[in-house]
């Protein structure tokens, strides 16, 4: 069974359509919705579309992914963003990818839900980051094996990061793999400050984050 956890905060604008698209699969499945104290529609939601809510002890996301983890039973563990839409078979293509033993996880290639063609640029070059070197993201639907997610401890208690810590521990464990077709992710991150602008502010957050972890 593959358990999905899917972190919310006031995620009622998108989570009806990210459950929606979860309901497509065939795989058995059960969903968690993890919530921190939303003030919005969020939880009324998440009980329509029948996921479990927990209500999580922290406002982090990795706190938030851990907690969830911690409480769900699927010997495969995806973690969805609530702004993200998967493929109407994505767990039918998690389930049959760990088929193969060897692999311990991985994410679903990435598009972003607007028409800059900057931000598909961008998309395609994480495409060949995750081809070349295996690092995944948040946004990309991550999953794993359970019991490699429970000897890495899970996430890493970081405000900033916490998923691509994950994704390169996970990657020295065994093989992993980048699913398609790609999940579509909500730009509105770069809605305020634009598409350039929060990329390379972005990626000079990262620059400084591999420094020190590398």
């Amino acid at each position: 069974m593959i358990s999905v956890i899917v972190p919310t905060w006031n995620e009622e604008e998108h989570l009806a359509a990210t459950l929606s698209a979860i309901e497509n699969s065939k795989a058995p499945r059960e969903v968690f919705v993890v919530d921190a104290a939303s003030s919005d529609h969020t939880l009324e939601i998440a009980r329509r579309f029948g996921a479990t809510v927990l209500l999580s002890p922290a406002r982090q996301r990795a706190a938030q992914l851990n907690f969830g983890a911690a409480n769900s039973t699927g010997e495969i563990i995806l973690f969805l963003h609530a702004d993200t839409i998967v493929p109407p078979e994505a767990l039918d293509l998690v389930q049959n990818a760990f088929a193969d033993q060897s692999i311990v996880g991985g994410a679903f290639q990435r598009r972003f839900q607007s028409a800059s063609v900057f931000l598909r640029c961008t998309c395609a070059l994480a495409a060949f980051r995750n081809r070349v070197i295996g690092w995944h993201l948040g946004d990309q639907a991550m999953f794993a094996r359970r019991s490699e997610f429970e000897k890495l401890g899970g996430f890493p208690p970081m405000d900033r990061f916490e998923d691509l810590e994950f994704s390169r521990r996970l990657g020295r464990k065994g093989r992993v793999v980048t699913l398609r077709p790609p999940v579509i992710s909500s730009s509105r991150r770069f809605e305020s400050e634009g598409p350039f602008v929060r990329t390379m502010r972005d990626f000079l957050l990262t620059m400084q984050y591999l420094r020190r972890n590398f």
